[in-house]
């Protein structure tokens, strides 16, 4: 099952940063997922399949946005993602 999320936001939002429309959607996506993980509310595997991303891929991704890998996460946590890994 898959959900949608929408939100309003003004165009000059997008315009600020100089994106598309389009490409502002997909930031807004990935800075979400970026931030759950940074919370401990999602795995880096999760935050990896919803953005359509390789686990790698997503932990690199998160030095663009200065977050640690580690973030959020306690011992166990750790020892979780290293048991799904």
């Amino acid at each position: 099952m898959e959900g949608m999320i929408n939100i309003a936001y003004p165009e000059s939002l997008a315009n600020t940063l100089r994106i598309s429309g389009k490409d502002f959607e997909s930031e807004m996506k990935t800075i979400s997922l970026i931030k759950l993980y940074e919370l401990g509310k999602v795995s880096s595997g999760v935050a990896a399949r919803v953005l359509g991303l390789s686990r790698l891929d997503f932990l690199e991704l998160l030095s663009k946005y200065n977050v640690s890998i580690l973030a959020g996460f306690d011992t166990d946590d750790l020892e979780e993602d290293i048991s799904n890994a």
